[in-house]
């Protein structure tokens, strides 16, 4: 299992809520590449275009708040972002994140300490480091990871039947 990413990070503030990240009316579009288009369009209209696969967004206080849309968390990822970094997540946000297998990581302080495009890496259970600064995180639960190891919920359940001769 992987334990250390490393990426450019988008920094965003407080209060992100899933109408921001991906618009209520956008949420009827049937494919998500078509979807992806769309994150974070009327906050960061350049996310869509210039996001890159490993890519890190680093926020502030409560994201994910709002709605319970699962479209939300699989944009962000659907555009390559690895993990999101932030202070604290709307719990219906991190329960959704992990469940279509995107990392959540809660780390105080990291959003004063780094810019867009600055490099941030991640040693999963451990620590945040960017610009020479480090912050300790606390551990994310075996059963969470192995959710996003698998890629998402649904994919680890259909492991988990094939392992004990389920269907």
């Amino acid at each position: 299992m992987k334990r250390t990413y490393q990426g450019r990070v988008w920094k965003m503030g407080d209060d992100i809520d899933t109408d921001t990240i991906i618009p209520g009316k956008r949420g009827t579009i049937p494919t998500m590449d078509e979807m992806k288009k769309y994150a974070f369009e009327l906050l960061r209209p350049d996310f869509a275009k210039d996001s890159k696969a490993g890519d890190i967004i680093v926020a502030g206080d409560n994201f994910g708040c709002g709605s319970s849309r699962e479209q939300a968390p699989a944009v962000i990822k659907a555009n390559g972002v690895t993990c999101v970094v932030a202070k604290s997540f709307a719990r219906i946000f991190f329960r959704n994140a992990f469940n279509i297998g995107l990392i959540l990581i809660e780390c105080d302080g990291v959003q004063d300490a780094c810019q867009d495009g600055d490099q941030i890496e991640i040693d999963i259970n451990n620590k945040v480091k960017t610009n020479g600064k480090e912050f300790p995180i606390g551990n994310i639960p075996d059963n969470l990871f192995e959710i996003v190891n698998d890629g998402g919920l649904v994919n680890h359940i259909k492991k988990l039947n094939a392992v004990k001769g389920g269907k």
